[in-house]
């Protein structure tokens, strides 16, 4: 009985956590729709030919409007790489949109507080200054040329067929008209519902995971491992062991915030938890896809550049809200279980299950269904497909 309880005790936060965040997750995965069905990926792959700091703040900006789920941001980078973006553009592209997305801060807001939101999006662009930098510094054309060669063997990894599709509207028309327009609800509902199925199962996992440790797990471990009872000690660790924990995980993409939610109330400091978040692109699925990609030699490159950069914009995150006093005082992240009641989020789960009905609905009617088979398939096998009105065709 003691482990039927224990069980049901964590499916309960699960669920609860799940329940919190229903509403927040489709609004972001709409808005998100909305962006990518105006943004035509043959502009993203025009605008990164170089690493220029102007290049990369416009590749930043791109990347946070392409938002995907952690597999398909990374197939999307070697495919942009491949067309002739440059190595770092394409690294920056594959970080912003991750972590530059309108449902992460969403969801870190609900769960969390607006403070972490708010270190996700000053952090970030940090990351992304600092990661711009090593590689010029410290990553050589030659690695570079053999990572190309590697590319262009186009091996597949993970969500490529999700990567290589372009569901934008390709009509010219000005951008409410486009939106406005049946083919612009079609494209919505199409983003829509492909996002959702790229990330539901890191959703699912993270929920699961982050209900197991929220129940079973005592806070006195996480109070030892985060070393609470050494203040200016625990600031210092947290960075650098958020990464690690999210590297261990397996979780990549939202699906990291419900587990970053209990090692908050365990005791992580405020930076710790932004490194925690921004690492879901080394985890370690993800590191055996850059090896396939682009070699043994750029994959740890890359996971060495990519962690020093998380750990360092962890530590300014940290000292810049410690020092401004906006580190929140309590810890009290939504890992609880919390019956359902009438109340404004039982009323936006209603609201925007209804609107998510209607994209899926509509994704079905237009043809949408085989989509979702085409997913997994090789980088080059998409060449020039196109269905429902929109190009999906891969980059390569």
């Amino acid at each position: 009985m003691r482990v039927l309880d224990a069980i049901g005790h964590a499916l309960a936060l699960a669920g609860s956590m799940t329940w919190q965040i229903t509403w927040s997750l489709i609004l972001g995965f709409t808005l998100a729709g909305v962006v990518q069905a105006v943004v035509r990926r043959q502009t993203v792959v025009r605008l990164l030919g170089d690493d220029k700091p102007k290049t990369l703040a416009l590749t930043t900006g791109l990347g946070a409007a392409s938002s995907s789920c952690s597999y398909a941001a990374v197939a999307l980078a070697r495919a942009l790489f491949r067309r002739g973006a440059s190595f770092t553009a394409a690294m920056v592209f594959e970080i912003a949109s991750t972590n530059l997305v309108i449902e992460l801060g969403i969801i870190l807001a609900l769960l969390l507080s607006w403070q972490f939101t708010l270190a996700e999006f000053i952090g970030g662009p940090i990351m992304i200054v600092l990661v711009a930098l090593a590689f010029r510094l410290f990553v050589r054309q030659r690695l570079i040329n053999k990572a190309r060669e590697q590319a262009d063997k186009g091996l597949a990894g993970s969500m490529e067929g999700h990567a290589a599709m372009d569901m934008s509207i390709q009509s010219g028309s000005s951008f409410w008209r486009r939106l406005g327009s049946r083919e612009g609800y079609t494209a919505v509902s199409h983003i829509f519902v492909m996002e959702w199925a790229a990330v539901i199962r890191d959703v699912v996992i993270g929920l699961l995971i982050a209900g197991a440790i929220g129940a079973w797990v005592p806070n006195s471990f996480w109070q030892h491992l985060f070393l609470t009872g050494h203040p200016l000690a625990a600031r210092l660790w947290g960075p650098v062991i958020g990464p690690v924990i999210s590297l261990l995980s397996f979780v990549c993409s939202i699906g990291n915030v419900p587990l970053a939610a209990v090692l908050w109330n365990g005791g992580i400091s405020f930076g710790g938890v932004v490194s925690f978040i921004f690492a879901d692109l080394i985890i370690i699925p993800i590191l055996v896809i850059y090896r396939k990609y682009y070699g043994t030699r750029m994959m740890l490159t890359i996971l060495g550049i990519f962690y020093a950069a998380m750990v360092a914009a962890g530590y300014v995150v940290e000292f810049l809200f410690g020092g401004l006093g906006l580190v929140p005082a309590s810890r009290h992240a939504r890992v609880t279980v919390q019956a359902v009641s009438w109340n404004y989020t039982t009323i936006l789960n209603i609201i925007f299950l209804l609107l998510a009905g209607a994209l899926v609905v509509r994704f079905v009617r237009s043809g949408g269904w085989p989509m979702l088979k085409m997913m997994g398939g090789s980088p080059d096998q998409h060449e020039g497909h196109a269905h429902g009105g929109h190009e999906h065709h891969a980059h390569a």
